[in-house]
């Protein structure tokens, strides 16, 4: 399984591997509580078959989120990111080991630098927090089944393969408040594997938010997904793989698209329309 981590909001250490828009809310929240207009752009440094990758949600006429404590950082080995960003005139902050680049929304990325990798993935792991590591540990591990890789007092890692990217749990001693960012982490795995994945959470009493469904994409392959919530509330998209393959692939035109959908981004105009406005 391979999987990508959806944030909202606003790409110059990534490439783009595909940019879409649509017109109405998604039906599985995929914008976050939005019914307007908006648009995903996915990001990586390669395919989505065999890469962690990053979904840019963009929703129109909503300019800022409040951040929560949810997310704590992607680690990325890329001295070549480094390079473009002092190239950019970015900020690059130094904490241990690591350059930190801080995105517009205020996420961060952790870069050792180090040659970007050409035979892996250059991600490394995605962190979320947890307030309670044992209780994080039983849901990823014993519910989810993702293999767990290490752990310690603060932190227990897991993943679905030794060559992938990793998922980090850290223990945050504190409530995890997911303000108004709504991230999301999604995995694929066999489409006919998704009915028992719903029906193993629904007897364990866990959180689904979205059940069994068919998410279309205006010109490509219809998917099927299942979310769920984990015991903090970080949301879990696991979605058949046979569609994702198809919907997935790269698309050439992706970065074109991204700059067209930027150009012609009319977004105050948009909700006068509807009658509503822009919201921060």
């Amino acid at each position: 399984m391979f999987g990508c981590y959806s944030l909202l909001g606003g790409t110059e250490f990534f490439y783009v591997l595909r940019h879409e828009e649509f017109e109405e809310g998604c039906k599985a929240t995929c914008n976050g509580p939005y019914d307007g207009k908006w648009s995903k752009t996915m990001i990586g440094y390669g395919p989505e078959d065999n890469h962690f990758v990053c979904e840019l949600t963009y929703n129109y006429g909503v300019s800022h989120y409040e951040m929560g404590n949810d997310f704590l950082g992607m680690y990325i080995e890329s001295s070549e990111a480094i390079d473009r960003a002092k190239a950019n005139s970015w900020p690059v902050k130094q904490e241990g080991e690591h350059s930190v680049l801080e995105a517009p929304g205020g996420y961060k990325f952790f870069i050792a630098n180090k040659p970007q990798p050409q035979d892996r993935d250059p991600v490394q792991q995605v962190v979320l927090a947890s307030s309670n590591l044992e209780r994080s540990v039983n849901y990823w591990r014993d519910l989810a089944g993702l293999t767990m890789y290490k752990k310690t007092d603060k932190a227990a890692t897991f993943g679905f393969g030794d060559t992938q990217a990793k998922l980090v749990l850290q223990d945050i001693g504190e409530p995890v408040n997911h303000a108004k960012a709504f991230g999301r982490i999604a995995f694929a795995a066999p489409g006919a594997d998704l009915p028992g994945i719903e029906k193993k959470m629904k007897e364990a009493n866990q959180t689904i938010i979205t059940p069994y469904i068919s998410l279309d994409t205006p010109g490509k392959a219809t998917v099927q997904v299942v979310i769920l919530a984990d015991p903090d509330g970080h949301e879990i998209c696991f979605v058949g793989e046979e569609g994702f393959h198809e919907l997935s692939q790269v698309d050439p035109k992706g970065n074109e698209l991204l700059n067209e959908g930027i150009e012609k981004d009319k977004s105050d105009e948009w909700f006068a329309k509807k009658g509503g406005k822009a919201s921060a």
